[in-house]
């Protein structure tokens, strides 16, 4: 795989027309910014994508499931809303 600056890149669009893919990096900073895919590909990138949409949405059905079946909390009364949501974000830090 090539790598590519950014610079580079916008100074000389012309050099994506014989690439395949190519990584898109910031010198400056030596980050990955993201990754160039020939238009050819285009198919396989919507199969991966509705493949991982199908999972998530298997997913959440799985979860909703999960969630309909357990039993409902009630809270007493006397607690206290406040003191309790600031115990929670205490445990959470």
């Amino acid at each position: 795989m090539q790598t590519i600056s950014i610079s580079e890149l916008q100074r000389n669009l012309h050099k994506i027309d014989h690439l395949d893919i190519a990584e898109i990096v910031d010198k400056k900073r030596n980050q990955v910014k993201g990754y160039f895919l020939d238009k050819k590909y285009v198919s396989v990138i919507h199969e991966i994508m509705d493949a991982e949409e199908d999972r998530r949405q298997k997913r959440l059905e799985e979860f909703r499931q999960l969630t309909r079946n357990r039993p409902t909390i009630t809270i007493d009364k006397d607690i206290d809303i406040c003191k309790l949501d600031e115990d929670m974000n205490d445990a959470l830090l």
